[in-house]
């Protein structure tokens, strides 16, 4: 059978990583094939006592430290540590399905050319916000073709969450790029479709995920995203989806819409008309949208443009950033920190 590996970036997550590190204990797939590292960010607020106590109960988890405390780093150091044939990035939050790991493995037979794995994230909703932003990016209005969060595909697609991946892909493209503090998953699978190979995502790989319960944590983290895709871009030098440049078309809308205030009317009747067109999207889809009371619309409809517009306004920011001040991205990484 072929040997696993799970690598866990971590940092102050007392209150969901026994959870995780259990649904990984209790997996279908023989326990003897897989080996946990939690790559631990220097918590303190006891996670790190957590992860020790649990790794003396199950000898097949190890606890390593990272100490410059960024998901990349983490992803690099349980990387080099494993020996495994397949290796499966997760997130801290995550509860996986009882045959995740197994059915990644499978899913790797289809063709001989793939070389990521992944599955669904089904969201957990912890309070009323979380509902309601989980609602919102389960939607193919908040996040467009991210198949992973929609589940509405079963096929090669151009990115996952929480892959799994042959180890000799690692060899062939490189490690997770360090620089980057987030949508270092996204250039990293960018790299292996660019490369030839193929990603694919089963829907039968079900892992739950603990939706973020704040919107202003929500709006930071769709900003952040924005912002370091512009970096991704510049790298590669090279638009990595399309689907990217809407929400930075959208706050430039925004921004020009407010401006023909002071133009004649027509211009700000004509400027109106997307407005309409996408308050009139944004309740439809939220309408739409699965397992949420009527009452809570207008709280998914809100959640859309917090989508859109941070991650459009994080774009703009990153295109003034590298390409206009041309400021280096590692002083741009530790200012982020």
């Amino acid at each position: 059978m072929k040997t696993v590996s799970i690598i866990i970036p971590c940092l102050n997550e007392k209150d969901y990583i026994i959870k995780c590190l259990s649904s990984i204990a209790f997996q279908s797939y023989p326990a003897q094939y897989i080996t946990t590292f939690v790559c631990d960010g220097m918590s303190n607020d006891g996670t790190q006592e957590l992860i020790t106590g649990f790794t003396r109960k199950h000898n097949q988890f190890k606890l390593l430290i990272n100490t410059h405390k960024t998901t990349p780093f983490a992803l690099n150091l349980g990387i080099k540590n494993s020996v495994a044939d397949i290796i499966i990035i997760l997130g801290a939050h995550s509860e996986l399905d009882k045959e995740f790991v197994l059915k990644n493995v499978e899913s790797f037979d289809i063709d001989p050319a793939i070389m990521c794995t992944g599955g669904v994230l089904t969201n957990v909703y912890e309070t009323k916000v979380s509902q309601t932003i989980g609602a919102a990016m389960s939607s193919s209005f908040g996040v467009g073709n991210a198949h992973f969060r929609t589940g509405n595909k079963n096929g090669y697609v151009d990115t996952v969450a929480f892959g799994a991946y042959k180890k000799e892909i690692f060899d062939k493209v490189g490690l997770f790029d360090e620089e980057l503090i987030r949508n270092q998953d996204d250039e990293f699978n960018f790299r292996v479709t660019q490369a030839g190979y193929k990603i694919y995502l089963n829907q039968d790989i079900k892992c739950d995920y603990f939706v973020r319960a704040s919107f202003k944590k929500l709006y930071k983290q769709y900003y952040q995203y924005g912002y370091w895709k512009v970096c991704v871009n510049k790298k590669h030098k090279t638009i990595t989806t399309i689907r990217q440049l809407i929400p930075m078309f959208f706050v430039l809308y925004l921004f020009f819409w407010i401006l023909s205030i002071i133009a004649p009317v027509i211009v700000f009747k004509a400027m109106s008309g997307f407005a309409i067109l996408y308050v009139l999207l944004a309740f439809t889809f939220a309408v739409k949208s699965r397992n949420v009371s009527f009452k809570n619309i207008l709280g998914i409809a809100s959640t859309f443009f917090i989508l859109h517009f941070s991650y459009g306004l994080g774009y703009l920011k990153g295109i003034f950033d590298f390409f206009i001040l041309k400021r280096s991205i590692k002083k741009q990484e530790l200012l982020s920190r």
